[in-house]
């Protein structure tokens, strides 16, 4: 076997807001007394979300995740340029409540799920005998999403950005997982959602790469690419 550990993100590779991002957005705005369709919201933060993307790739913004203050600022402001975006109407106050109405939201442990293809898919590969670890920029209470959606199980090795202070695409949030795995780079697989600060960043510390591509954002990308973690056996079985 040529991999021997497969290290894997969590947010949209593993677990997701639930029902949606869409849905727990909007119902949030409908309290607020705004109503906006999921499609707007959805195109609104997609081009937000591809704006800063862009920029943090250029100007090296972050990290956000390392300490809750850093995280809840970090947050507030990228929801308050979602709103701004989606032409929500009211004052500075008005917006930062709904903001704060949405951090609260999304860093409830309860609005979150398994996609459904994540525990079949790491079955698959616990019983091929990889070890499995879990490397994240995610805040710490990470931690409770994962023993509420039934992963901790999986993962004796976690490294999260909010506890360890360090994000990717930091090459030593990698080597931290390495080591505490026991593994090398060259054994090691790493899959994520975001081509700069997952697969670039792990083929950069000498990990192979797997783009998890789930809606299809990233056709032309190069490299290896899968839409479930059900398909990552096979991959490597073949690669």
């Amino acid at each position: 076997m040529r991999y021997r550990a497969v290290f894997l993100d969590a947010g949209e590779t593993m677990i997701h807001p639930h029902p949606s991002f869409g849905e727990l957005f909007a119902d949030v705005l409908s309290n607020a007394g705004h109503d906006v369709e999921i499609e707007r919201i959805l195109e609104t933060v997609s081009v937000y979300s591809e704006r800063w993307s862009e920029a943090a790739k250029r100007e090296g913004k972050g990290p956000w995740s390392v300490s809750q203050e850093a995280s809840r600022g970090f947050w507030l402001s990228v929801y308050e340029g979602f709103l701004k975006d989606l032409g929500v109407e009211g004052g500075s106050d008005a917006l930062l409540g709904i903001a704060r109405r949405l951090y609260s939201t999304f860093s409830d442990p309860a609005s979150y799920r398994a996609y459904p293809d994540v525990l079949p898919g790491l079955d698959a590969l616990a019983e091929r005998g990889y070890t499995l670890g879990l490397i994240s920029n995610f805040e710490e209470w990470l931690e409770l999403v994962l023993e509420a959606v039934e992963l901790t199980r999986y993962f004796p090795v976690r490294v999260i950005s909010g506890v360890e202070g360090i994000e990717k695409p930091d090459p030593r949030i990698f080597e931290i997982a390495l080591e505490r795995a026991g593994m090398s780079a060259e054994e090691s697989v790493y899959v994520g959602d975001h081509p700069h600060f997952d697969v670039e960043a792990a083929a950069a510390v000498g990990m192979f790469p797997v783009l998890i591509d789930r809606r299809d954002r990233y056709a032309d990308a190069p490299g290896a690419r899968i839409a479930s973690i059900e398909e990552l056996p096979g991959l490597l079985e073949s690669a």
